[in-house]
């Protein structure tokens, strides 16, 4: 369960959450759903099981809707998911028929629950609802949480006219915005201070956790926490802490993920990780079931250095945990990784395997300058990365799109 929403003030200010229930009250009465793909795994399902409670608390009817799917169709959406990110993997024509034939299912499932004032759909699983089923009045808005700053070509030939087909787009970067002739939106993602994964948490219960899964607490621990994917490196990061431990023997690696229901090829990519740590002892994987979020909370608690070597990323909700947790942070210089670490103020970023190696070694080198950025990186997250902030800028979103071609809104 979430927390109510006035837990929240002490941690954001009484103006900020006065402004917010002010801006809620504007949308009253005004019906909405929110659509994605999987109620578990991945951050956009965390976000949007802590944020739509506390949007209908304040007063904002929000439904969250999730569509079903078949083995070809969850192919083909990674298929394009990986493609979107850049990477040289084609659409096949079986591909496209299984996407809008799944499409079709949904809509026939969901034509009475989308029948609302606005639709918004996360990412381009369910982006195909719109040429089904939006009606003269509703607005839909498309909320793209994948780096597409440099797409494979014929990925985007076959999304990019599809957003366009959208009222508004909403990205999490500069760089992935894209020539559109319709609005479009720069809003960061955000975790939940007071979720599972991210409030405090006794120091006997973080103690029992890292004996649980044999982690040595005496010893430095450099963690990884992602689902199982190409993108997200984990074998980098065994690289990574290999050069590490030539100077650091009694460092040990946590690489903690798991599988998402919409994603395929994760459960492909767990044997290759295995077969690079080999038997060394120093290495943890960890294949954590969806929900563990008190034990994530634990491990990233526990941690010496959080790493994040990605090769692409939306957003990587994984280095704003760590952040709020005060954890020093050592992370790929992709996608949204920037907004969050940056360079000698809030964490190290990096841009190679070496590079990452250095990185770690000067945290366990230099454990007080580490904590100096790790202190700067919570009170950074404080102000640009909770779910209150995201609450208040989608809400302002709202009163735009529902307020077209109007230059201001008047809320007085």
């Amino acid at each position: 369960m979430s927390s109510p929403y006035s837990a929240y003030r002490p941690i954001i200010g009484g103006a900020e959450h006065d402004l917010i229930a002010r801006l809620a009250e504007w949308l009253r009465g005004r019906d909405m759903a929110m659509v994605n793909s999987t109620r578990d795994g991945g951050g956009v399902a965390e976000i949007l099981r802590n944020m739509v409670p506390l949007m209908n608390e304040l007063g904002v009817a929000v439904d969250w809707e999730v569509i079903e799917g078949r083995p070809d169709f969850f192919a083909a959406t990674k298929t394009l998911h990986n493609a979107l990110h850049g990477r040289p993997e084609p659409l096949t024509p079986e591909m496209i028929r299984a996407y809008w034939e799944v499409s079709d299912l949904n809509a026939a499932k969901l034509r009475e629950r989308l029948d609302k004032p606005l639709v918004f759909i996360h990412d381009p699983q369910p982006a195909g609802l719109l040429r089904r089923l939006k009606k003269e009045g509703q607005k839909w808005v498309y909320r793209c949480h994948v780096d597409v700053s440099s797409p494979y070509p014929p990925a985007w030939e076959f999304l990019g006219p599809l957003m366009e087909e959208y009222d508004a787009s909403v990205f999490s970067h500069p760089s992935f915005a894209q020539k559109m002739s319709k609005p479009q939106f720069l809003i960061a993602p955000s975790i939940d201070p007071l979720a599972d994964k991210n409030k405090p948490l006794p120091e006997d219960f973080i103690r029992r956790t890292l004996e649980r899964y044999q982690l040595d607490p005496d010893r430095p621990l450099v963690t990884q926490v992602s689902r199982f994917d190409k993108l997200k490196d984990p074998l980098g990061v065994i690289e990574a802490f290999q050069k590490v431990k030539r100077t650091h023997p009694r460092a040990q690696l946590l690489l903690a993920g798991g599988a998402a229901s919409d994603d395929p090829e994760s459960v492909h990519i767990l044997p290759a990780i295995l077969e690079a740590a080999g038997k060394d002892e120093s290495i943890h994987i960890l294949d954590l079931p969806p929900f563990s979020d008190l034990e994530i909370n634990a491990l990233q608690r526990a941690s010496t250095v959080v790493l994040q070597k990605s090769l692409k990323e939306g957003f990587a909700l994984t280095v704003t945990e760590a952040l709020w947790k005060e954890r020093p942070v050592v992370a790929m210089a992709v996608g949204g990784i920037p907004l969050q670490v940056l360079p000698g103020k809030t964490g190290y970023l990096v841009h190679t395997v070496e590079g990452a190696a250095v990185a770690i070694r000067r945290v366990l080198d230099n454990p007080v300058e580490a904590q100096v950025l790790a202190r700067n990186g919570r009170e950074h997250v404080r102000q640009n990365f909770l779910i209150t902030r995201h609450i208040r800028d989608y809400l302002a979103l709202f009163l735009c799109v529902l307020n077209p071609g109007q230059a201001v809104v008047k809320l007085a």
